[in-house]
C-alpha cells in the first residue's frame, strides 16, 4: 500500500509547513532539500523587529505539482529555477526595505484607465503562448533587456529558469509578443491549479511608450481570468517606494502580512 502523498517543508527548527495535494492519487512527490535559515545583518532601524519576523529561507526542489505551488505562493514563497526562497527584508540603494509578497484577487480585478491605454497602444502587436523554453530570439531579447540595468545586471535567463523550464519545477508558459516577425517582449508564467505566478518579464527597451512590461502582465492576467484562476502573483515589491512599484498598480491587489500570515487588501 502506497503512503499518502504530502509535501513537508521544515522552515525553522520549531515550525513545519505541510502541503497536502488536493488529489490524493497523485504519484509525484516533490524532492525537498531544505537549506535552512541564512543569517542577515541587523537593520539600522531595529524598530521593525517588533512587528515583522525577519525571514531569509530557501530550499531546492525540482518537481512540485501545481496544487502544491498554490500553497507555496500563498505562504510567500517564490522560485528561480529549482531554488525556492522567501525573505522579508532587503537593502536597495543602501536603504533597508521591507519585502511584501503581492497577489491580485482576480474576482476583484478591473482595468484602470492607464491599463486600457496600454492595451490600445499595443493593439497592433501579436502574441502567442508557448511552453517555456530557451528560444534563440528570447535569448537575444534578454541581452537587449538587461542593458536597462545600471546595477545588479542579470547575467543570463538561466538565472531565473530551470534547464527544463516548461516542466520543472512546475508547468511554465512563455507569453511571446511580436511586431511582425520581431519579438518585442516575453514573460514567463508558472501555472498552478487555482493560481499562477509571474516569474520574469523582458522586453525591448527601444519601445518605452508601449509599456511592454505592463502589457505582458495584463496578458497574463487575461489568461488567468479566461482559465478560471483565483489569484495572480506578480512577485515581490517593497512596502516603501522602490523599483517594483509598477506591481502595485493593479486593482484587487493584496499583500501578505508576514506577522499573522494573512493576505490583506491594499488600499481602501
Amino acid at each position: 500500500m502506497k503512503p499518502e502523498v504530502c509535501y513537508s517543508l521544515k522552515v525553522t527548527p520549531g515550525e513545519s509547513f505541510l502541503i497536502r495535494p488536493q488529489d490524493p492519487q497523485s504519484k509525484r512527490l516533490a524532492r525537498l532539500n531544505f537549506l535552512g535559515t541564512v543569517p542577515v545583518p541587523v537593520p539600522a532601524q531595529p524598530c521593525f523587529l517588533k512587528f515583522t519576523p525577519m525571514l531569509n529561507q530557501a530550499f531546492e526542489c525540482d518537481d512540485v505539482p501545481p496544487e502544491a505551488m498554490d500553497h507555496l505562493w500563498a505562504a510567500g514563497w517564490r522560485h528561480f529555477g529549482t531554488h525556492f526562497f522567501r525573505y522579508s527584508d532587503t537593502i536597495e540603494n543602501e536603504v533597508w526595505k521591507r519585502i511584501t509578497p503581492l497577489r491580485v484577487r482576480l474576482d476583484q480585478f478591473t482595468l484602470s484607465s492607464s491599463q486600457r491605454r496600454v492595451l490600445r497602444k499595443n493593439a497592433d502587436l501579436q502574441f502567442e503562448i508557448q511552453p517555456a523554453d530557451y528560444r534563440e530570439d528570447t535569448l537575444a531579447l534578454f541581452d537587449l533587456h538587461k542593458q536597462r540595468f545600471l546595477e545588479c545586471v542579470p547575467e543570463s535567463l538561466h538565472d531565473f529558469l530551470s534547464p527544463e523550464p516548461a516542466r520543472h519545477p512546475c508547468p511554465c508558459s512563455e507569453f511571446r509578443v511580436r511586431l511582425g516577425e520581431t519579438l518585442l517582449a516575453s514573460s514567463f508564467l508558472d501555472v498552478g491549479t487555482t493560481a499562477a505566478s509571474s516569474i520574469y518579464g523582458l522586453f525591448d527597451p527601444g519601445h518605452p511608450r508601449r509599456s511592454l512590461g505592463i502589457f505582458t502582465m495584463l496578458l497574463e492576467i487575461q489568461w488567468c481570468l479566461q482559465t478560471g484562476r483565483e489569484f495572480y502573483y506578480p512577485g515581490y515589491a517593497t512596502r516603501e517606494p522602490g523599483l517594483y512599484d509598477y506591481k502595485k498598480q493593479f486593482l484587487g491587489l493584496e499583500y501578505l502580512d508576514w506577522v499573522d500570515g494573512d493576505w490583506k487588501r491594499v488600499g481602501p
